[in-house]
């Protein structure tokens, strides 16, 4: 009897057009795509550049707010003066900016 019911139950309920909940969800992944994930591919790009350029004498800023000048760049890190006689080695993926667009920000 109630596997009765459950069949006349899903033969009297309406179908749904699924072009409409295919069209909804490419919609759904198209605007995750312009509001979330481009931008973030964007900023990884800049970001990846801007660490290939780092420079000796660069006044840059790293990721746990050591402010300090460029010393010396190697492949995978660079030396960082943050005071006149001391020195230390940073990563290069944590250098976050350089320190002359806070002061253009200011």
């Amino acid at each position: 009897m109630n596997l009765m019911t459950i069949m006349l139950q899903a033969e009297a309920a309406p179908k749904g057009n699924n072009t409409m909940f295919l069209v909804f969800m490419v919609l759904i992944f198209v605007v995750m795509w312009f509001f979330m994930i481009r931008p973030q591919q964007k900023r990884q790009k800049e970001a990846m550049k801007f660490r290939e350029s780092l420079q000796k004498g660069m006044k840059v800023v790293t990721a746990g707010g050591i402010y300090g000048t460029i010393k010396e760049v190697k492949e995978t890190y660079v030396l960082l003066e943050v005071d006149s006689a001391t020195a230390i080695r940073v990563d290069k993926s944590m250098i976050v900016k350089d320190n002359s667009e806070l002061a253009q920000q200011k």
